[in-house]
């Protein structure tokens, strides 16, 4: 088990902005941030249908569609079906979620994880995305956030659908790898308590970041790291209140966030630190990641993400944020003992 010797290297790009997240984006705009991420070396690339119903995996199939298919390694997510019938993409029931792509395809989405389902989603995304094979497959949003009190009973038909399709597919040689790809830690630790069957890794959205990672520490992280299973780290800007923007969650963040980022930005311009090195370098001390998958939706912030990796941040940064209790005291960070 385990996935980091599938992916390139610590980078990868994070594609739900491209599915008109929070904004609607021309696709001059969206095309022009695949090739930019391209053009930077960036080669591992994570979508799903959920992104604008489909939108996200469309344009980035336009992009990489013209590139040598073994020159990256592709992830896309199963759980949710696109039908050619239209909604209204404001009025979905998107549980804490809700009008995360209002400005998104209008095409239905139906929440499935049967055998069938995940069957179907594959299929789909491999026409949307114009290749012929993923290399890596996650379960999307098997949690409290989309689910509510429902999850345990969604995370079963899971269990007993496409956790075994996936499985079977990687067993054959279809797929690489498969996980879960999720925004809360319950669902990850469940599926590390099980016999069969086994996942090669997971996709952790906000949970492994500067402003929110001790309840992974906990239990979750340390496991991950005994079994043998990698992590890739989503969201490490905390859907972008970390690097300029205005949401925490998904949502406006709340004042008391705002209020500690303001606290973690004085601190990094003391130390010369840019608070996007702070954010990426921190997710990626902890053994158990192998890659962090920040999203973009102007190429310009690409180039931001390539430097933040490369940007020498002084150990007396790290000692400050845990001085001033910021970050846990038992959190990994660069050049400290796991």
């Amino acid at each position: 088990m385990g996935i980091k010797s599938l992916l390139p290297g610590p980078l990868g790009f994070g594609t739900a902005p491209l599915g008109n997240m929070f904004r609607a984006i021309p696709d001059e705009e969206a095309a022009a941030t695949v090739e930019a991420a391209w053009d930077a070396g960036i080669r591992y690339y994570d979508t799903a249908p959920f992104y604008g119903a489909g939108l996200s995996e469309i344009r980035l199939g336009e992009v990489l569609a013209g590139r040598p298919r073994d020159a990256y390694v592709l992830s896309t997510k199963v759980g949710r079906v696109i039908l050619a019938e239209l909604e209204d993409p404001a009025a979905r029931d998107l549980g804490e979620k809700g009008g995360l792509f209002e400005h998104g395809r209008p095409n239905r989405i139906v929440d499935s994880y049967t055998a069938d389902a995940t069957l179907r989603s594959i299929e789909d995304s491999l026409r949307r995305l114009k290749t012929d094979r993923l290399d890596i497959v996650w379960v999307h949003d098997v949690a409290q956030d989309f689910h509510g009190d429902d999850w345990l009973a969604v995370y079963e038909s899971a269990r007993t659908g496409a956790f075994r399709v996936l499985a079977r597919l990687r067993d054959e040689g279809v797929i690489k790898a498969w996980g879960l790809g999720v925004n809360r830690v319950e669902p990850i630790e469940l599926t590390l308590d099980l016999d069969e069957p086994k996942p090669d890794g997971f996709l952790l959205a906000g949970r492994y970041t500067l402003l929110d990672h001790e309840r992974s520490l906990q239990r979750l992280l340390p496991a991950a790291v005994a079994n043998g299973v990698d992590m890739v780290v989503g969201g490490p800007y905390s859907s972008g209140v970390l690097a300029g923007g205005q949401h925490f969650e998904y949502q406006k963040a709340p004042a008391g966030i705002v209020a500690k980022v303001e606290r973690m930005k004085a601190l990094a311009a003391r130390h010369g630190v840019s608070i996007k090195a702070a954010a990426l370098q921190f997710a990626l001390a902890h053994p158990a990641t192998a890659a962090v998958v920040p999203g973009a939706t102007r190429p310009g912030r690409i180039a931001e993400d390539v430097a933040a990796l490369e940007e020498k941040v002084p150990a007396a940064f790290w000692s400050a944020l845990r001085e001033e209790a910021l970050i846990a005291a038992d959190a990994p960070t660069p050049g400290s003992a796991a």
